[in-house]
């Protein structure tokens, strides 16, 4: 195969240079290997930034405002929501977990809005207490918590209804959340959502600013957000005839596809942004409503490509005319979307990037499952042990996800911008599993 082909596996922000090693953003990932070891997950902060100078160039000539809400749970640490914070977002937690370390890193307290499906009242007391944003209410349940929080703190607090409109994007069913029957948000057809407005507008604390609505994840067409936006904002009209209802904001959630193999085809972004501009023109127009606030979450489509996870090969094993297996020293352990959802990747051999490709093998991850198989068919140079495996499009749902299974360290996690690299996680060691374990000679 020749360069030209080869190289189309690479991303954007990536190149070759003369050693014939992968580099990212001006930072030879061998070095990266060398200094930091495997597994290490590298994201290049230049192409976070662009993604997100693009989301708010695509929206720019909307009539009214409009927000830019990172979804941290694709990925969250202390350096990513620093930088973000100077990057004039909003993000959006779903855990007192997120909350805290958004707050420990200085992001703007007016900039964070909380989902989640089952939040805790103490997760919302600190939301309310440090007087975020904007809730987003999931349930019956928590508008009780929100009355009570608000009349102890004595304070407002802005939210959102979480709105689960009936509409099924053409996605994995794991990561599909909009059809009806969901854990999350009030159910559209059954009346639940006048159910909550009419709670809400009885509370005085309670200022319900609009709706919100997810339809799914790496959606691929608008058709899903533009029937979505139809009908939340002519149940709008009817609410606000019924209830005095205001749709301020109106939040579409995230779900943009990305790019994980050359099988995948996503929308460039203004592509998502026009028509969900021209559908909320278009049915605040028919329905005689002033033009709402936008909100969007995306979270995938700014950090996933922007993630590369760079393995070293160990074992190999081969069964005639059936398979070969090449092993990291990685897996299901940092990054389960393999196994969970049967997700697809691709990559290259980070040090012999333009070799010819002449072995086509099936990439196996450490853990002791077999359903650990991070890619399972890709043609590559043939591959030798210490090799460096450099796989793409790891930067969402990877780190975020991991777990200390087979009592496994999580990865490092490393940001390069401008040819420089910054460790902004270090790699677990066993002596970690340490801090939270307990010997039985101490039981008296």
């Amino acid at each position: 195969m020749n360069k030209q082909t080869y190289n189309k596996r690479l991303m954007s922000n990536m190149s070759v240079n003369g050693q014939n090693h992968l580099v990212i953003d001006g930072v030879d990932t061998v070095d990266i290997v060398n200094k930091y070891g495997t597994p290490v997950n590298v994201y290049d902060i230049s192409l976070i930034k662009q993604k997100i100078s693009a989301f708010k160039e695509a929206f720019k000539n909307y009539e009214n405002k409009t927000q830019v809400a990172y979804a941290s749970k694709a990925f969250s640490s202390l350096a990513l929501y620093e930088m973000l914070a100077k990057e004039d977002v909003s993000l959006d937690v779903v855990s007192g977990g997120e909350l805290f370390l958004a707050l420990k890193a200085g992001f703007p307290k007016e900039r964070i809005h909380f989902h989640g499906n089952n939040k805790s009242y103490e997760e919302l007391e600190a939301a309310i207490s440090e007087q975020i944003g904007c809730i987003v209410i999931d349930n019956f349940y928590e508008i009780g918590m929100i009355k009570e929080l608000t009349d102890k703190c004595d304070t407002k607090v802005d939210v959102l209804i979480r709105v689960t409109p009936g509409v099924e994007a053409h996605t994995h069913e794991y990561i599909t959340t909009g059809q009806a029957d969901s854990k999350f948000g009030f159910d559209l057809t059954s009346g639940q959502v006048e159910t909550a407005i009419k709670q809400i507008k009885s509370i005085e604390r309670i200022n319900m600013i609009g709706l919100h609505a997810h339809i799914g994840s790496q959606i691929f067409e608008v058709d899903g957000y533009q029937v979505v936006i139809e009908k939340l904002i002519s149940k709008a009209k009817e609410w606000k005839n019924a209830y005095n209802f205001d749709l301020d904001v109106l939040n579409v959630g995230g779900g943009f596809g990305i790019r994980y193999t050359d099988e995948d085809a996503p929308l460039p972004l203004e592509e998502y942004a026009k028509a969900i501009m021209s559908a909320v023109r278009k049915h605040a127009e028919l329905n005689d409503m002033e033009l709402p606030e936008i909100w969007i979450e995306p979270g995938r489509s700014i950090v996933g490509e922007a993630g590369t996870s760079l393995y070293t090969i160990g074992t190999q094993k081969t069964i005639p005319s059936i398979r070969k297996y090449v092993s990291v020293d990685g897996g299901m352990a940092d990054n389960i979307r393999p196994a969970l959802y049967q997700a697809e990747y691709t990559g290259v051999l980070a040090n012999r990037v333009n070799e010819e490709e002449e072995e086509k093998v099936s990439i196996a991850g450490k853990a002791c499952e077999s359903g650990d198989m991070l890619i399972w068919d890709i043609t590559l140079p043939q591959p030798d042990q210490n090799d460096i495996l450099a796989v793409f499009s790891t930067g969402a749902y990877g780190y975020s996800m991991a777990s200390n299974y087979n009592r496994l360290p999580r990865p490092a996690v490393v940001f390069v911008e401008n040819g420089k690299d910054f460790l902004a996680i270090r790699r677990e060691t066993v002596q970690d599993y340490l801090k939270l374990e307990n010997s039985i000679e101490n039981w008296k």
